[in-house]
């Protein structure tokens, strides 16, 4: 089932001062792109949500073109993804679009990712605001990236609507400075490592996962 997408809602930050000092190599960019869409399932109990699964993935692959047109292309670092439910629905419809297929569609445009995606998901009425995360594509435990993207549309999501949005960065935080391993210290695999769909804790020697998680 295709999704009925009502509206396209994007934002661009770019941060180019923080703390007084500026920010180095064009800024600290970050983007955010949401669909409105109906929720085919509000207002009524469904017991087989795979609907949402097809959904999920045609908006990760819609979103993620536009989210790199607005990058002009540059290299992507960073991922996340969530959802706002309409007061009508419930939250397992939001997770049945992010936790199925949005997560691959969103790798294949960006050309991989090793780390899982991060999410977040509410419910809530037209106006409703959500924290976006984000963090290194291919290593969850890469603090430096650690970060989240405010989001909303003012007349959505409607009662029998949701907000799907992804969001992704070209760097690290502004001056991010705490001590960790940067992405360029980041070595084997990291704890949350993706792979193909589901999430499993470490891998044998051959890249082959071990140890669902």
């Amino acid at each position: 089932m295709a999704a009925e997408i009502r509206k396209i809602n994007s934002i661009l930050e770019t941060i180019m001062i923080e703390g007084g000092k500026p920010v180095p190599n064009e800024g600290c960019v970050k983007v955010a792109v949401g669909a409105v869409i109906k929720n085919p399932c509000a207002s009524k109990y469904v017991e087989d949500l795979s609907v949402f699964f097809d959904i999920g993935e045609e908006l990760g692959n819609i979103l993620t073109v536009e989210a790199k047109r607005l990058l002009r292309e540059r290299p992507i670092e960073s991922f996340g993804k969530g959802v706002i439910v309409g007061l009508d629905g419930e939250l397992e419809h939001g997770a049945a679009i992010l936790h199925m297929k949005t997560g691959i569609s969103m790798r294949k445009q960006i050309g991989g990712g090793k780390a899982i995606v991060p999410s977040t998901a509410k419910r809530g009425p037209a106006g409703t605001m959500i924290d976006v995360p984000i963090h290194y594509k291919d290593a969850a435990c890469c603090m430096t990236h650690f970060d989240t993207l405010e989001f909303v549309i003012p007349d959505a999501p409607r009662a029998d609507e949701i907000v799907v949005v992804v969001a992704y960065g070209i760097g690290a935080r502004p001056h991010a400075r705490i001590p960790c391993l940067t992405k360029d210290q980041i070595e084997g695999e990291d704890r949350y490592a993706y792979s193909g769909g589901i999430v499993f804790t470490s891998r044998d020697e051959d890249g082959s996962s071990t140890t669902p998680y």
